[in-house]
Parts: structure tokens; C-alpha cells; sequence
């Protein structure tokens, strides 16, 4: 999308969440990791709470018209009375203070004093107390984009929530593993200005972040929020980016949308076209014999079929506001999110469905509205969840008249965003009285400034000098989060090429590939190699066994090479191979002895390859056919 987005007034800050790797989680002793294994299980229901000043946070009471219950799944290491809610919190891990004291250093911010732990309600379930604790850590700072100063606004230490396994109208299932480790959470000012500086701006607190080598890696471990606005548009915090190259999109379509809903706005206006009330339709025997399985399944459970009458607004509801997406899309996202309802149908997109032509008409005719000129939307299911899906409708078409709703979103794989709730009003914070300040001394900030990390700079330049690495490679080893095993690799012996090549290149060549590569650890490729240090693989078998790693995690070296079947051969069982191919092909080979070694070559790397190094086979080649070939 060409846009100018200064002529825009295009604002975007940046939420960056990244977990800490600690021994244990922020409030109490239990193992920061993940499991599998279930111990039971516990069902909640949450309901919001009224502030100090008798308010309720909107999006919190949005939750709670939902009427879920929440599955909580307790595991063995990694959760205990804490996380259920049934044992105070324990003092706040010190460990998680001190990286998080890193990180706000290298980004120049100022450390306060002291830490008071806060509750920030949550009602979606994924805190089985209904809030997250969250301590303000640092104030502002900043870092560079090129020449440009991009502000730090806040630095905090929060716990992280819960994992979500599954999710229906009904119900949440979380396991209780995530909840309680520890994050750091970094809230830039919005001084970023375009959707690509967005990203330069992630990328360069990520590579800050995990130069401390104190943060966890892999999926799921760092995520993005994003909020943005432009002129005449109005603030939105998109939620939940974790892909790093799918923030600028994320932006141009949000900026997109924003704009296309106020080109909406104008229309509505300039044409007077009138505002909805509110009122219900029952078209319920209407339908009744419907050929629609969605709406028959609906009235056969005893639910009902409502109609929401638009007039003047033929058309508008499906007026595309990002790629796939409509006005109606959004409406649709509302009612999803404020009802348990499945979504709406719309005049635009009739007859369709199972819907006739002769019940569209029908529809219009009760309604009394004119075909060509007016819209409708219905909606099916139970009767008091559709008279509410009735009122959301009215509300948010409404305020299409006015402009664009402040609101946090969630983002899609395809950089479009759907509505999740209101944004959250100040009454959801609130001091948590469990846990008592931590104070930060100067002694404390001393000495953790004697243990700062190098600058991205230094390390480039430290990457090219001892290890001879050009600057695109060194610069990619940073970028891939593994230079400490770099170094291990080159410690024990791995030509510093060699180590970096597969460190990086071979990783993004298996992830363009289509191979999940977050299940690769520091583990696996140290073990790749010593096993290869030790002569146990040749270098052609590093990418089927990374391959095999990937695909089972658990497993060590010595079982992926037994189970390709790399044993690296002898010389013998080379020689013996070579011999073979040699009396196999050997009237090909002596047709062109000038393009004979490169044939044999050919014929037995094919057979060999992975289980023989390449310099060796030649050597071997090189000798048994120049004495068979000059005979």
C-alpha cells in the first residue's frame, strides 16, 4: 500500500513481551518451563470487581457477559497452590529482578528506587486470580533507529498467563505451566512512524533483550504488541504479533482499515442516512421451513430468528475495509466476541446459505423495507443471546456515524486484525497487598553494571576480528540467538566458518524448507558438534540430523545417527565400495577417462553420503582409478 504516512500522522508504539529464563517463576518456587504430563484438573468461574472508585473496567465486563467457565489444568513441576489461587504469592523472584535490571540498562532507562507489585485485572481466564501481577521496574531511555531517538516509555516485570490449550463457546482450557513465569515487558513512546521502522525498532530491543543471554528462545517466548493511530482515526493495541517480519503489515492493514471505516463515516453522513434504533424483529415462523441448516438447526433447538432492519444502507455491509474483509466482518467480530453466538448473515450476501430468494424477499416485505435501497442482519440462536447480539449490532453500527472505536484487536497470520474487546479503562489497576516493595539499592545497580553485555556494535566487531567471520555472517550468527554455541562449537575445535554456516544459513534453509525449527536447542546442535569433533558424522550429515532433531527433540546423537543409519564408514568399507562402483561402471568409465573420476565420484557419494567424508572418497577414488584406467 503506497501511503504517506506522515501526511497521515501515522503514531505507532511498541508493547515488546519477552519471557526471562530464570530457575523459577516470578511469585513462587516452581520450575520455569513447560509440561505435558496432568495432574487434574480445576473449573473456575470469574466475575469483575468494582475499583476503589465503584468502576468497572469495560473490558473486563465484556468477559463476564461471555458466561464461560475455565479449565485449569495443574502439572507437577511447573505448578502449585499459587498459580490456583489458593496460597499468597511468595516474594518476587530476585533472579528475574536482576536480568530485568540488565535489559532496562542497556536501553538507557532510569531504575526506580523501589518496586511495587500491582494487580492489572484480567477476566479472560488465562489468570486464575483474575489479574496480573505487574511491578514498574525503569522510566524512560531510549535506543537508535539510524540517527532517529526512539523513546522508551516503561520497563516492567509481570508474570506471564496462562497456556491456552483449547477454546469454545463454552469453555477455556489453560494449563498452568506458563502462568507465573516471569516476563519483561518494554513500552516504547509513539515515536515510530512507519510500518518497516516498526520493525527495525523490535528487532533491535529483541537482539538487546537476548544479548544478556538471560531470555528464553523459540516460539512463543517473545511477543509484539502494537499501538497505533492516525489523524482522525483513534488508538488501537493490537495484540499477539510474534512473527517479527509480519509488523509492518500488521500496520498497513490497520492503517487501512482505520481509513477505510472513516471513508464509511463520510458516506453514511453525506448521505443521511438515518441511525438505528433498537428493536427486535422476530422472524423466527418466518423461516421456519427454511432449507438452511444453520438456521433450522437453530429453531429445531427451540432458538429463535431475529431481523435487524438498516435502512438506506444497501450495500455498505459488505464494503471491504482490508483484503477478505467487509464492514460486516467487523459486526460479525463484535457479536463473536460480546455473545456466544457463531456470527451474522447479511442481505448483501443473500440468498445464500440455504436462504431463497423467495425468504429474502419475504424478509424484506415483513420488514418492511425496500430491496435495492435497504439491508438487513440476522441472527439465530437463543433468544435473550440474540436480542443482545441485536443491541451490539445497533451500538457499533452507531457509531460508524462518528468514527473508529478505540479497542484492542488480535492479529491473524495474515496481517488482518479482528475485534477481541474494548480497550481497558484505568480502573483495572490496582495495588496488589500481598507482596511488600523491593528496593533497589545503588550497591545493586553498581554491580549490575559490572555485568552489562557487549553492544550489538562491539559483538559485530569482535565476531569479524577473532573469528575471521565476514560482516553479512556475523551479523546473521547475532540475528540467530545461538552465538554462545558458536563459540562452545568453536572452543572444542569447529572451524569458526563452519559453525556459523550452520548456525545460521542451514537453519533458515530448513525453515524456508517448511521445518518447524523452534524445537532446535542449544543441546542439539552441541551434540551435532562434538559428534562430528569426535569423527562419529562427516558434515553431510549435520542437515539430516537436524532435520531428525526437529521432528523428535527428546532423542540424542547417538540415537539420530543409528536411526538414519550414518555410522560413518572405515577406509576399508570405502575402499570395498569403490571397488564396486568401479568394476560396476567400468566400460562407462573408460569411455571418457577425462570425465571418469567425476562419474565414479557421482555414483558413490550418492551411496555414501552422510556416512563418509567427501575428502576421503576422493582420495581413495583418485588412487584406485588412475592404477585401473592407465592399465
Amino acid at each position: 500500500m503506497n501511503k504517506d504516512y506522515k501526511e497521515l500522522g501515522l503514531k505507532v508504539g511498541l508493547e515488546i513481551h519477552q519471557q526471562l529464563d530464570t530457575k523459577n517463576k516470578l511469585f513462587c518456587s516452581c520450575k520455569n518451563k513447560l509440561e505435558e504430563e496432568i495432574l487434574y484438573e480445576v473449573i473456575r468461574k470469574l466475575r469483575p470487581t468494582e475499583s476503589e472508585l465503584g468502576e468497572v473496567d469495560p473490558a473486563a465486563l465484556m468477559e463476564f457477559k461471555r458466561n464461560r467457565y475455565y479449565v485449569y489444568q495443574a502439572v507437577k513441576e511447573a505448578s502449585c497452590l499459587v498459580e490456583l489461587d489458593e496460597e499468597p504469592p511468595h516474594s518476587i523472584n530476585e533472579e528475574a529482578i536482576e536480568i530485568a535490571t540488565i535489559c532496562a540498562l542497556l536501553l538507557n532507562s532510569n531504575i526506580l528506587e523501589e518496586i511495587h507489585v500491582m494487580r492489572k485485572e484480567v477476566i479472560d481466564g488465562s489468570n486464575t486470580t483474575g489479574f496480573q501481577r505487574t511491578a514498574l521496574l525503569a522510566l524512560g531511555g531510549f535506543i537508535y533507529d539510524g540517527k532517529e531517538k526512539i523513546g522508551i516509555q516503561s520497563i516492567t516485570v509481570e508474570e506471564d498467563a496462562s497456556r491456552k490449550i483449547y477454546e469454545d463457546h463454552e469453555k477455556v482450557v489453560y494449563r498452568l505451566d506458563r502462568q507465573g513465569i516471569p516476563l519483561i515487558e518494554i513500552a516504547t513512546n509513539p515515536d515510530i512512524s512507519d510500518p518497516e521502522q516498526a520493525k527495525r525498532v523490535a528487532y533491535k530491543i529483541g537482539l538487546i533483550l537476548r544479548s544478556t543471554g538471560k531470555v528464553k528462545r523459540g516460539l512463543g517466548t517473545i511477543r509484539q504488541d502494537i499501538n497505533l493511530s492516525i489523524k482522525q482515526g483513534s488508538k488501537v493495541e493490537i495484540k499477539g504479533v510474534q512473527e517479527l517480519g509480519l509488523i509492518p503489515k500488521v500496520i498497513e492493514y490497520e492503517v487501512l482499515r482505520q481509513i477505510k471505516l472513516l471513508e464509511l463515516k463520510k458516506i453514511l453522513n453525506e448521505n443521511k442516512i438515518p441511525k438505528l434504533k433498537l428493536e427486535y424483529l422476530d422472524i423466527t415462523e418466518l423461516l421456519h421451513n427454511t432449507s438452511s441448516k444453520i438456521i433450522k438447526s437453530k429453531i429445531e433447538k427451540g432458538g429463535k430468528v431475529f431481523l435487524l432492519p438498516l435502512k438506506h444502507m444497501h450495500g455498505l455491509l459488505k464494503f471491504e475495509i482490508n483484503p477478505n474483509r467487509r464492514f460486516a466482518s467487523e459486526l460479525a467480530d463484535y457479536v463473536k466476541a460480546w455473545t456466544s453466538l457463531e456470527g451474522i448473515i447479511h442481505s448483501d450476501e443473500l440468498p445464500s446459505y440455504g436462504i431463497s430468494e423467495h425468504e429474502v424477499e419475504l424478509m424484506y416485505s415483513f420488514a418492511k423495507l425496500e430491496k435495492g435501497k435497504d439491508a438487513f442482519i440476522i441472527v439465530a440462536g437463543e433468544e435473550e443471546k440474540c436480542k443482545e447480539a441485536i443491541k451490539v449490532l445497533v451500538d457499533r453500527i452507531n457509531y460508524a456515524f462518528e468514527g473508529i472505536p478505540e479497542e484492542t484487536r488480535v492479529a491473524h497470520v495474515d496481517g488482518t486484525t479482528r475485534y477481541a474487546r474494548p480497550r481497558p479503562g484505568a480502573a483495572r489497576m490496582y495495588p496488589e497487598t500481598d507482596i511488600p516493595p523491593y528496593i533497589i539499592t545503588q550497591d545493586f545497580i553498581e554491580k549490575i553494571k559490572q555485568k552489562l553485555p557487549s553492544t550489538i556494535e562491539d559483538r559485530l566487531v569482535f565476531l569479524q576480528k577473532n573469528y575471521g567471520l565476514n560482516p553479512q555472517l556475523a551479523q546473521e550468527l547475532i540475528d540467530s540467538q545461538f552465538e554462545d554455541i558458536f563459540e562452545k562449537a568453536v572452543q572444542i575445535g569447529i572451524k569458526s566458518s563452519l559453525a556459523a554456516t550452520v548456525i545460521t544459513q542451514l537453519t533458515k534453509y530448513l525453515k524456508r524448507s517448511g521445518i518447524n525449527i523452534d524445537n532446535l536447542t542449544d543441546k542439539h546442535f552441541l551434540e551435532i558438534f562434538t559428534a562430528l569433533k569426535e569423527g562419529k558424522i562427516t558434515k553431510e550429515a549435520i542437515e539430516p540430523i537436524l532435520k531428525f532433531f526437529t521432528q523428535n527433540p527428546s532423542v540424542d546423537i547417538d540415537y539420530a545417527i543409528k536411526k538414519l543409519g550414518l555410522e560413518i564408514l572405515d577406509r576399508s568399507q570405502i575402499e570395498k565400495i569403490v571397488e564396486n562402483v568401479i568394476k560396476e561402471r567400468y566400460n562407462d568409465l573408460i569411455k571418457d577417462k577425462n570425465k571418469a573420476f567425476d562419474l565414479a565420484m557421482k555414483i558413490i557419494m550418492s551411496n555414501v553420503r552422510g556416512k563418509a567424508d567427501a575428502s576421503l572418497v576422493a582420495e581413495i577414488l583418485k588412487s584406485k582409478i588412475s592404477s585401473i584406467l592407465s592399465s
